[in-house]
């Protein structure tokens, strides 16, 4: 059974293939996810990685946590379920209303 882990306070030289490649030390690494902001393209600074095993994983939690990746003191830990998203959103059906302006 695979593993998700988080990984915290990552460089911004990170990529997928770094952070598999690092992660690979402690096991076979089924995934590895830098997670990016939409319109730049840019790491937002954590990512997550799905180890193969449960065992593995907590290896890599435990070699990993504190350690330092291209000069940052990374945090590593098991990951959380993601939290169901509510539907809604809110927002406005368009600009401004000048019909309800008096003069």
């Amino acid at each position: 059974m695979s593993k998700k882990i988080y990984v915290g306070n990552l460089p911004y030289s990170a990529n997928d293939q770094t952070l598999a490649d690092a992660f690979a030390e402690c096991g076979n690494v089924d995934s590895a996810k830098v997670i990016t902001d939409r319109e730049t393209g840019r790491s937002k600074g954590f990512a997550f990685v799905e180890m193969s095993t449960v065992e593995e994983a907590a290896e890599a939690i435990k070699r990993f946590n504190g350690a330092e990746l291209d000069g940052r003191a990374v945090s590593v830990m098991e990951a959380k379920p993601q939290a169901p998203r509510t539907g809604g959103g809110g927002g406005s059906r368009g600009g401004y209303n000048n019909s309800r302006r008096s003069y």
